[in-house]
């Protein structure tokens, strides 16, 4: 279950840090906060490409799963800020035009962390017998 998890988790990055790069690309310039003192459209190349990697990794890097898992974790912790912010400041994109949406994927981004490091084995392995 962990190893299929951790594919779902693979492609859905990939297929993600596609949409950063094509069609989807003004909607994540909208999470992006305004106190970043960077360009929004290099925060969503950069972090599509991130996703790209990180996806590529968790399908290809079986050696290095936890490794693999860690750092996606940590990825989705520090864009956690653009959902926060897109919480706070109302923005609607990706159809979520309400705050209680707004709130639902401000919560699952911690599922996202978490999925990853179970996913690899990075936390709650089960103990060898």
């Amino acid at each position: 279950m962990r190893k299929l998890l951790q594919v779902l988790l693979g492609l859905t990055l990939c297929y993600t840090g596609v949409l950063h790069l094509t069609s989807q690309r003004l909607e994540f310039q909208a999470q992006v906060p305004s106190w970043l003192p960077l360009d929004p459209d290099f925060v969503v190349i950069a972090s599509g490409i991130v996703e790209i990697i990180l996806g590529i990794a968790l399908l290809t890097l079986w050696k290095f799963r936890k490794q693999v898992g860690i750092a996606t974790a940590i990825f989705f912790l520090l864009i956690f800020p653009g959902n926060v912010w897109q919480y706070i400041d109302g923005i609607d994109a990706f159809g979520l035009d309400t705050d209680t949406e707004r709130g639902v994927r401000l919560l699952f981004q911690p599922v996202l962390a978490l999925w990853a490091l179970w996913s690899t084995g990075s936390i709650l392995k089960k103990p060898a017998n």
